[in-house]
């Protein structure tokens, strides 16, 4: 019988009876966590555990895990990872090198995520920020520039699968030019098209045989003025499906932000109406999450194809890695060279 067209977070490091009973009825795709589920390793990998015990299949259970201001499973337990930027910042003189180690630094977090159960990782960042902007992109993409952002995004997302983890780009068609943090508030974007195609839209172009993306809750006014691209036909269609020529996985960004009007329900059935293939809930209020759940579909025709299409990149063993020395290197490297 075909899942729900969800990811769906939980309250806390551990599941209630209402949420397995939940889970259960309710049969989402995958779950995710946040910062209020992670305890221990040994507490992690028990959460996963649960989660997909409690919908009796092994589903995909994702993380924000960027490195930076964005990273959910963090020190003492885990490494803290340098921001994108870093990356971006390092090696000026030769690229090769920053690539590599790029995707060493994915790698390395592949590793640590797969430990615990988490196989899915929403990254690469392959947003470009411009001046003024709000600062919630910031260091979290790897450059001001489409070439640095495409190339080192790829090295990211490479790193990830070459360790059994799932990468989601984000947030397409593009998030950097927000002038507010679409948590909070919608942002409006009033660029024209030429400037979308010539700069935002071109990571996203050089990465669009990814196997999952996520979208942006931004409204860009030359694209659909009156929908942010999550909820909007033409955005996901003409663009993302379109000039991005972007056909796999599509998920939304989280339905609980504050950049969409409506109950939550409303919210998801018109992120499923314009074209997302998930919806993304992850608060883990489960009034919140029954809303949604009433409004989803269950995952059947493309998007089944193109979820069963994402998940068969990662049916393999990890890349062999030797993870001292490659801490050692990625330290080595981070600490050693800047730009200017």
């Amino acid at each position: 019988m075909p899942v729900s067209a969800l990811v769906l977070g939980c309250a806390g490091p551990s599941l209630s009876q209402d949420e397995k009973a939940f889970f259960r009825d309710a049969d989402p795709w995958g779950f995710i966590l946040f910062r209020r589920n992670i305890g221990a390793p040994a507490d992690v990998l028990a959460l996963t555990a649960a989660l997909r015990e409690a919908v009796g299949r092994d589903a995909p259970v994702l993380v924000d895990q960027e490195g930076g201001r964005v990273q959910r499973l963090t020190a003492p337990n885990w490494p803290k990872y340098p921001p994108a930027r870093r990356y971006g910042e390092i090696y000026a003189n030769d690229p090769l090198t920053r690539r590599e180690i790029t995707r060493l630094g994915a790698r390395l977090m592949a590793h640590d995520l797969l430990a615990v159960g988490i196989n899915v990782d929403c990254m690469p960042v392959l947003d470009i920020p411009v001046p003024g902007a709000h600062d919630v992109i910031g260091d979290r993409a790897y450059g001001m520039d489409a070439e640095t952002v495409g190339t080192l995004g790829r090295a990211a997302a490479e790193g990830l699968v070459a360790g059994g983890v799932l990468p989601v780009m984000k947030h397409v068609p593009g998030h950097g030019r927000a002038g507010v943090d679409s948590h909070l508030a919608l942002p409006v974007v009033q660029a024209s098209r030429a400037e979308l195609e010539s700069l935002d839209f071109m990571p996203f172009r050089m990465l669009a045989d990814l196997p999952a993306a996520m979208t942006a809750h931004v409204v860009y006014t030359a694209l659909d003025p009156s929908s942010p691209a999550t909820t909007s036909r033409k955005v996901i269609r003409s663009v993302i499906r379109g000039a991005i020529g972007y056909d796999g996985l599509l998920m939304s960004d989280d339905l609980s932000m504050q950049a969409l009007a409506g109950t939550l329900a409303e919210r998801a059935a018109r992120a499923f109406a314009a074209g997302c293939d998930l919806g993304l809930h992850c608060n883990g209020k489960m009034d919140e999450m029954i809303g949604v759940a009433a409004a989803a579909p269950r995952l059947a025709g493309k998007a089944r194809r193109r979820a069963d299409a994402a998940l068969a990149r990662i049916r393999h063993l990890p890349e062999p890695i030797d993870v001292d020395e490659a801490r050692a290197r990625l330290a080595s490297a981070l600490a050693t060279e800047r730009v200017g």
